[in-house]
């Protein structure tokens, strides 16, 4: 992280910077409010000062038309040095007026005789008007320099606010252009890596603060894109291994095919030679018979030559009736809800993709067959209920249920249905519709179910579909 050392320190100062100027100039508003306040809390108490001294004139000037209280020196004396006092005044006729007023009070006879009384009277009502005249002009003086402060208050205020909002503004651009744009950007880049989309993006342009998010966005980026590749690469692992594996089922499934073939051509064999052997054997009595009968010895030892052919013929029977016996594989344990998931699983990769394949069956059943049987019978159904669809789209449906301790298995699918022959006649080796079916397929499923005492159905269904349901009695394991 060292390049980005130096950037963060001139943003940290930068910032520091604002936020010093941005309390310099509240201070510097409080600094000068605080003057303004003792400038006017002078004002205030100078034109105090002033009437207070206009009230003691106003006194003595009652108290000599009055005849309540005769003018002492010392109370004259009090108001002059009081009047020399006022020297904070505003307007520039003051000092004359209160000179004027001093020489006015100088001037009263403290023990008048007679005539001097309205003498003081007049000078104390001269004094008394200066005095108004000297609040007059403070106080219009006054009222001038509070307005003046007010404008220079208010002025000095709307400079401020309009220099914070500047810095405000600016600090706002800086933020939106180099902050929260970028970050905007990055909220999209990160909404893309859910698309996929793991390139990384340069930081030359970028703001110097928000260079170490972007760098490690690209890191990020750059590992997701090796680890998006890893797993592609073990997805396509997995699926040539689930599609070798799904060949190897089918490979698998064709040579059973072939087996179950030469089984069922067994099986006629076997039934042919049991239909020959019974004529055979009465074909072979008679010629004994008639050998016993015979006195040429030629055409006897022609009759033993037939006789001979016969019973080979007859072993050859019996040898072939031997070999088509079937002795099926014992049952074992397993589940059937798991077998049919895992032939589900892998069948999907092989049916066509606008063939839909469903499973509705328990959790887990557990059963007691011949599992290679029942996948056998369920891998033909499934493969059967496909090409049944062709290119057309449409679903096939698999159920699996108990009833009391049988199983029932039921295979739908929205084909067209079987042919009438079939649901008449029932299930017949090497009878099929399709061009490059065996006829076998549910030959198959049938033996496999008379094996294991079972029923097996076929129906169509409505508007058009096949429906093969299968039912083995007392497999399903309890509990």
């Amino acid at each position: 992280m060292q390049p980005f050392r130096f950037p963060f320190r001139s943003r940290a100062l930068a910032l520091l910077g604002l936020l010093v100027l941005v309390l310099g100039i509240l201070g510097g508003m409080i600094w000068r409010n605080l003057q303004r306040l003792e400038r006017i809390h002078g004002y205030v108490a100078y034109s105090h000062e002033v009437e207070s001294v206009a009230v003691d004139l106003q006194e003595l000037l009652t108290d000599s038309l009055t005849g309540a209280k005769p003018l002492s020196e010392q109370t004259v004396a009090q108001v002059q040095r009081r009047l020399s006092q006022l020297d904070s005044h505003l307007s520039r006729k003051t000092p004359e007026q209160i000179a004027q007023v001093q020489t006015l009070l100088s001037g009263l006879k403290i023990q008048p005789e007679a005539g001097s009384v309205t003498e003081n009277r007049i000078a104390l009502l001269s004094a008394l008007g200066a005095m108004g005249h000297i609040l007059d002009n403070e106080t219009e003086k006054r009222d001038h320099k509070l307005q003046r402060l007010r404008q220079g208050t208010q002025t000095e205020l709307y400079l401020a606010l309009a220099t914070l909002a500047a810095i405000l503004s600016l600090a706002g651009w800086f933020l939106y252009k180099r902050i929260l744009t970028p970050l905007n950007d990055l909220k999209q880049l990160l909404a893309n890596l859910a698309e996929g989309d793991f390139r990384p993006i340069t930081t030359h342009h970028l703001d110097p603060l928000l260079e170490p998010v972007f760098h490690s966005y690209n890191i990020m980026v750059v590992h997701l894109a090796e680890l998006e590749e890893s797993q592609r690469r073990h997805a396509r692992s997995l699926q040539e291994e689930v599609h070798a594996a799904t060949h190897a089922l089918l490979e698998q499934q064709r040579s059973l095919a072939r087996a179950e073939r030469l089984a069922a051509v067994g099986e006629v064999a076997a039934e042919l030679a049991h239909e020959l052997r019974n004529p055979l054997a009465g074909i072979q009595v008679a010629c004994t018979n008639l050998r016993r009968e015979l006195d040429d010895a030629r055409q006897a030892e022609r009759m033993d030559v037939i006789v001979g052919e016969l019973k080979r013929m007859a072993r050859l029977l019996n040898g072939l009736l031997e070999q088509s016996r079937h002795t099926p594989a014992p049952p074992g344990d397993f589940d059937a809800a798991q077998l049919l998931g895992e032939l589900s699983t892998l069948l999907r990769y092989q049916i066509p993709t606008h063939v839909a394949l469903t499973l509705d069956a328990p959790a887990s059943l557990p059963v007691r067959l011949i599992e290679s049987g029942l996948r056998q019978c369920v891998l033909n159904l499934l493969l059967n209920a496909a090409e049944a669809l062709g290119d057309t789209p449409g679903s096939v449906h698999i159920v699996l249920q108990t009833q009391n301790a049988d199983l029932l298995l039921t295979v739908d699918d929205d084909g067209p249905g079987f042919v009438t022959e079939l649901l008449e006649h029932g299930v017949r080796a090497f009878r099929t519709t399709r061009p490059d079916g065996t006829g076998l397929g549910l030959v198959v499923v049938q033996r496999y179910v008379q094996e294991q005492g079972g029923q097996l159905r076929l129906s169509n269904l409505e508007p058009h579909g096949a429906r093969v349901a299968l039912r083995l009695p007392g497999v399903v394991l309890a509990g």
